[in-house]
């Protein structure tokens, strides 16, 4: 059963204020090019969002954030009750607001949430949320992965029920995040059956500038190999499609993130499930029709440690990346930022040099920019927010 209340207390917050400048440096990218970052960053603030046990989630994890029309900052993640661990169990989608800018957050509320209680449901969790603002309607989307029993990244099989396979499932709000539709499953329009598995990035969506809906997505096929992708919308989110994968019988990719280029084309940031230590991108490439586009060849032009990521498109018209910059370790956040599309990046501003994982990224219409992001044991929920040179 989807509810839309569900408070568990007030969440008390820590900010930290930091001020520091940064002169950005030049790298050379997979090419042999070179991209330059913004001449001078300066980080406006910290804040504490979520801590360990905090309104009796044991661990809060999988953070997306989108920032609505009139500028309220939304952030969903999963409210892991009984344990830190992967679906199967007992987690929920959660959202908390800030119209500060993430100097204080509103308490937490449950907007996706299936009876833990229910039969043979291993906890009926529900995670892993990815979120988008329709920027035509103002409305806003998240959609996230449904377990009914142990139907998550391992116990998914082909089908298209409940009891086979998990559920990409999408729920929506058209008055700010204050009330939310059920949660519905788009699993049959996106799923091939023989798939053992579909669903979202997580991460970030985007409303492309023909107002076509963007998630990333991913999937394990027949042969339980990872493939990493995206699925669209031209109708509001009524119906979806899905991209071929970006790197097929290549190496297996999972999470993705994905931007719209300066051409119109998709650059899609992936990791790599080979534990190669670097990020893979690729290119879509389309000539008005979304559907009939096709995959660049692959680039890795930096380090990562075989984890999600987040991208960005500056209102400047720049790439914005987030990511744990050590091909093996999962620590020091780094942003990065590309002139050309993505084809080169800049060398990495280490935000946080301590353990981080997954983050997610966003920008004000001024151009501000923050990042969502895992740090300590992937047990807690950090934001900071930058102002970045025009």
């Amino acid at each position: 059963m989807n509810s839309v209340g569900g408070v568990r207390g007030a969440t008390r917050l820590v900010v930290a204020m930091l001020a520091v400048s940064v002169v950005a440096c030049r790298s050379t990218g997979a090419d042999g090019g070179a991209s330059s970052a913004s001449d001078v960053r300066r980080m406006v603030h910290r804040t504490q969002v979520r801590v360990p046990g905090q309104d009796g989630v044991h661990t809060s994890r999988i953070p997306a954030c989108a920032v609505t029309n009139d500028g309220t900052l939304l952030a969903v993640y999963d409210a892991r009750w009984k344990h830190s661990g992967d679906l199967p169990a007992d987690v929920d989608v959660v959202l908390q607001t800030s119209t500060d800018r993430g100097l204080t957050w509103s308490p937490m509320r449950r907007i996706i949430d299936f009876d833990a209680s229910e039969p043979e449901s291993k906890g009926n969790g529900v995670g892993d949320p990815a979120i988008l603002v329709d920027r035509v309607t103002g409305d806003i989307l998240v959609v996230a992965l449904w377990s009914f029993g142990d139907r998550g990244w391992n116990g998914s099989r082909p089908g298209l029920s409940k009891e086979e396979t998990g559920q990409c499932v999408l729920v929506r709000s058209s008055d700010g995040g204050r009330s939310w539709s059920a949660p519905v499953s788009i699993t049959p329009s996106v799923k091939d059956p023989s798939w053992h598995l579909f669903f979202q990035g997580p991460g970030n969506g985007i409303t492309l500038r023909d107002g076509t809906l963007v998630f990333p997505a991913q999937w394990r096929g027949a042969d339980r190999v990872a493939h990493s992708a995206f699925m669209w919308s031209t109708d509001r989110g009524a119906t979806w499609r899905v991209s071929p994968p970006a790197h097929p019988g290549k190496a297996p990719t999972s999470e993705s993130a994905i931007a719209e280029a300066s051409d119109g084309s998709l650059v899609l940031s992936m990791r790599d499930e080979t534990r190669s230590g670097r990020r893979l991108f690729a290119r879509w490439r389309f000539d008005g029709d979304i559907a009939k586009g096709s995959w660049s060849p692959t680039w890795a032009p930096f380090e990562d440690p075989t984890c999600m990521a987040s991208m960005i498109r500056l209102p400047n018209g720049r790439l914005l990346h987030a990511n744990a910059a050590d091909p093996k370790r999962r620590v020091r956040l780094a942003l990065r930022e590309s002139a050309d599309d993505g084809s080169t990046w800049s060398q990495p501003w280490i935000v946080d040099s301590g353990k981080c994982a997954y983050s997610s990224l966003v920008a004000f219409d001024d151009g501000d920019v923050g990042v969502l992001f895992e740090h300590g044991l992937a047990d807690s929920i950090g934001w900071m927010s930058f102002v970045l040179a025009r």
